[in-house]
């Protein structure tokens, strides 16, 4: 059965495993210093043949200038005095086949092999060197111009060439010479480089071993060998990352069990309510026992609200964004919205230092949570008249209530620990002000309880300057 064009579309394609971190190490290394070398490599070859080239020319001017010394007038004019055999002495060589010509001004030949031409000096030069064909073979030749001489009434030339396989050869060893070693040298570094880095690497495989090995619920530090300064940031970052997710977790579990732990009783409550009431026939008494089911289910709505804002406030440990917040206009929203509930209680709430614009660097919502836990304290606990003031960076709320003892006050700070004002009403959670304590923390304010004058509590929170 064929598959379908759509079908084979569909498949999952097979993706590469990603080359390990070692070779890509190790090429990005070799690759560039491979090519440096090479690069290198060929300008020393350059250079090379270029003083090798400058030697054999040399010699070969050498040999014109002896041809030189036994060219004289004679009795048939210009002529050279050496035999065949001693011209082939003085231009011997055991690997190159040498030509010469003597020839006067105007091409005519003295002696040596006709038709063997190269281009003549130019710029007032008494020499030229240059690459010729002659007789099939690319030869390296030289021109050499005399003038006329006391002994010599008629100018020449010397014209020497040769074959170039000793400068061909002399190139292929510089060449093998030089590429050998610097090709054992770069295996050895190849070599070298893969044990060190492999070694260098063994700990970032011993840490991706353990992170593989360690159990999902296991959030402990990890152990990091501390052999480089990239691996110590590397396993520092992954146990800062396990701190936070533990954190996290911890902050989960608190809230879940807070949660568990502290709602069964009311909901326990309401349910037993709305049972009797359900086993009553008076209408008086089912009114009566809504009333209490709704207060019941609004003081569990409450305690949901501190939960969840404490959880929140274990989330935003890290990460929290901090920016200008204008206290005046805050503290004025936070005491017009708590106005209405003020008023059912009957409950004088106002405020005083609002004139003045106070800017702070802090959280606005984290702001809102200290002003709306003190004042919901303040109602629950404190007297007939709440009072929000502001005095610079600080933001305090004043109540005329019964206040709290000086050696409570550390115990308030605690989660579920209530004051004894809040035991005799049966009412809150003890998580108030320990959410306001955990607020101010956060944004780096002070928190502070004071007996107010002449009765009652101030609580104040004050704000670092603004960065």
């Amino acid at each position: 059965m064929t598959e379908s064009p759509k079908e084979r579309l569909q498949e999952p394609k097979k993706l590469r495993p990603a080359p390990s971190l070692t070779r890509r190490v190790l090429r990005n290394v070799l690759v560039p210093l491979a090519l440096t070398w090479m690069v290198g490599a060929v300008i020393a070859l350059v250079i090379a043949n270029y003083f090798s080239e400058q030697a054999f020319d040399r010699g070969m001017l050498d040999d014109a200038y002896a041809l030189s010394a036994n060219v004289q007038a004679g009795e048939r004019g210009i002529e050279l005095l050496l035999t065949p055999r001693e011209v082939a002495t003085v231009l011997f060589d055991q690997v190159d086949k040498v030509y010469f010509a003597v020839q006067r001004l105007d091409g005519t030949l003295i002696s040596g092999q006709s038709g063997l031409q190269a281009p003549l000096p130019v710029d007032g030069s008494r020499y030229r060197f240059s690459d010729v064909d002659y007789e099939g073979s690319t030869l390296r030749a030289v021109v050499l111009e005399h003038d006329a001489e006391p002994d010599i009434s008629m100018p020449y030339r010397v014209i020497i060439a040769q074959t170039t396989l000793s400068r061909t050869a002399l190139v292929r060893q510089l060449l093998g010479y030089a590429l050998a070693p610097q090709i054992l040298l770069l295996v050895l570094l190849a070599i070298w480089l893969w044990y060190g880095i492999r070694s260098d690497l063994r700990p970032l495989g011993e840490l991706q071993r353990a992170l593989d090995r360690r159990d999902v619920h296991d959030l402990s530090p990890v152990a990091v060998v501390e052999t480089s300064r990239e691996l110590q940031r590397l396993g520092n970052a992954v146990n800062s990352l396990f701190e936070r997710l533990g954190q996290s977790v911890q902050a989960q579990r608190e809230f879940v069990g807070n949660v568990a732990h502290e709602l069964r009783t009311p909901l326990a409550g309401i349910r037993a309510l709305a049972e009797y009431g359900l086993a009553q026939q008076d209408t008086a008494v089912w009114r009566e026992q809504l009333e209490r089911v709704s207060e019941r289910q609004g003081r569990a709505s409450h305690l949901i609200d501190q939960l969840l804002a404490l959880a929140l406030a274990e989330e935003a440990r890290a990460g929290l964004e901090r920016v200008p917040v204008h206290l005046d206009v805050l503290a004025e929203q936070t005491v017009l919205r708590h106005l209405a509930k003020a008023d059912a209680r009957g409950v004088d709430l106002g405020a005083r230092g609002l004139d003045d614009g106070v800017v702070v660097l802090a959280n606005e919502a984290l702001v809102e949570g200290i002003l709306d836990n003190l004042i919901d304290n303040a109602l629950r606990y404190g007297g007939r008249t709440i009072t929000v003031e502001l005095a610079g960076r600080t933001l305090s709320v004043i109540d005329d209530g019964p206040g709290i003892p000086l050696e409570a006050q550390r115990d308030l700070m605690q989660r579920w620990a209530q004051g004894p004002e809040g035991q005799k009403l049966g009412q809150g959670s003890g998580l108030g002000l320990s959410i306001v304590s955990r607020y101010a923390e956060l944004l780096g304010a002070e928190l502070r309880l004071e007996a107010a004058e002449p009765t009652g509590l101030r609580v104040s929170v004050a704000f670092g300057a603004p960065a």
